[in-house]
């Protein structure tokens, strides 16, 4: 339990610090929030990429391109596996 509440407040943080369209870190909860339960059951990249993309431009209404949102994905996959390996 403590290495899931962990791994989103990594993942948290490291999605308020992307700021993809230059607003503010704290512009981005409910994106953020939506993010980070998608990444529990997503283990995929180019997936987990999928949903950030359409995430954020359902918000905003804004394109962020795909190499964007791939970039940070394999970031928080890897925050999700360094979890896996502590348990």
């Amino acid at each position: 339990m403590d290495n899931i509440m962990m791994m989103n407040q990594k993942a948290i943080q490291l999605l308020q610090q992307w700021d993809p369209f230059n607003i503010g870190e704290d512009k981005y909860d409910t994106e953020t929030a939506d993010v980070v339960a998608a990444l529990q059951g997503i283990d995929d990249p180019s997936n987990l990429a999928k949903v950030i993309q359409s995430v954020y431009e359902h918000s905003f209404e804004q394109w962020i391109p795909f190499e964007q949102c791939v970039s940070i994905s394999y970031k928080l996959i890897a925050i999700k596996f360094e979890a896996k390996c502590i348990l």
